[in-house]
């Protein structure tokens, strides 16, 4: 695990270097002109599918939600997708439900994008269009750096597709921010997490995606309860169950969002709860940036993703001092045969 979070950066840029793969999906959306954006993906994937959907909406004008896969699989139901921007991302390409919604959305009128690191795989091979990740072999169960790649995949279709400069060219400098981002310590973290009961994380908007995907993986790696919520929703029922033994990550990007982050950190903080923040103003501490290191401000759509790259370093790091194994968690694979 740790030697592939030291890939991300390299990761996406073989990504960012595939121009003629990128440029193809481009010409092919444009002239599609979709109404409606459906993004599908499992575990670590359906938030990068998130990411997307947050994208698409602020970005492009464009009504998106989540796949349901059992609504294809299991109900055998054939809703109209005519208009529809399908999106299926998928580090393997292999899990069967995701193989078998690509074909049926295909089949009822949708445009079929695969976002996948196996361009050969089953989910590609449904897919109308392909954008690989290029990210290389991926042995760790917990993914990682094509997580990041796919949320960087993301933001460059949109940037494109919403004739976007300053986003196009921040997707364009993640390579370097994600290198920059890896040396950021966020060994206090790490540290209250390996003694902890519990934690949480919390963003909103661009963040929402990133925050699931940090849960998520303090469940799979620490083996830790874990739970990823929307800021503006953690007062109706995840606040009561934090405590000074529960630690809680902030995700915190330079936008709208922001006041009510700083607002819910200062709330925990003055209630004794264990505040750790990536991002922003240090309004905790005497004014020199967040409670964890940081690069400072960068694009707020994009902040949240090189916040992966210190969580995920963390993260292993915490494992390892518990005397767990980050690569094979018990009970997981790296593919996942759901239908």
């Amino acid at each position: 695990m740790l030697r592939e979070v030291l890939e991300i950066p390299a990761a996406s840029e073989r990504l960012l270097a595939q121009r003629a793969a990128f440029a193809s999906v481009v010409e092919r959306l444009r002239r599609e002109e979709p109404r409606v954006l459906v993004a599908c993906g499992r575990g670590s994937s359906g938030h990068a599918g998130l990411y997307l959907r947050y994208l698409a909406e602020t970005r492009l004008g464009l009504l998106a939600c989540s796949a349901a896969p059992s609504v294809f699989t299991a109900y055998r139901s054939r809703p109209d997708m005519r208009g529809v921007l399908y999106v299926v991302v998928s580090q393997s390409g292999r899990s069967p439900d995701l193989v078998a919604t690509t074909e049926a959305a295909r089949a009822l009128g949708a445009t079929t994008l695969a976002i996948v690191n196996d361009e050969s795989s089953p989910v590609a091979s449904a897919a109308e269009l392909v954008l690989p990740l290029a990210a290389g072999a991926e042995r760790s169960v917990a993914a990682t750096k094509t997580v990041v790649a796919s949320m960087i995949a993301c933001a460059q279709i949109v940037a494109a597709l919403a004739g976007d400069g300053p986003l196009a060219a921040a997707v364009s400098r993640m390579p370097e921010r994600l290198a920059s981002a890896l040396a950021c310590d966020w060994s206090a973290w790490s540290e209250a997490l390996a003694a902890a009961p519990g934690a949480f994380v919390a963003a909103r908007g661009y963040g929402l995606g990133s925050a699931r995907e940090i849960a998520l993986k303090l469940l799979e790696v620490l083996r830790l309860p874990a739970i990823g919520h929307s800021a503006a929703e953690f007062r109706h029922g995840p606040r009561s169950a934090v405590t000074p033994a529960t630690p809680v990550l902030l995700l915190r990007q330079p936008d709208a969002t922001a006041g009510g982050l700083d607002e819910l950190a200062r709330d925990l903080r003055s209630a004794g709860g264990a505040v750790f923040l990536a991002g922003g103003p240090d309004f905790l501490a005497g004014g020199k940036g967040g409670t964890l290191p940081w690069l400072g401000d960068g694009h707020p759509a994009l902040d949240p993703v090189a916040m992966l790259a210190p969580a995920y370093r963390a993260i292993e790091a915490a494992a390892r001092r518990k005397g767990l194994d980050p690569d094979s968690p018990p009970h997981l694979t790296k593919v996942t045969r759901t239908l």
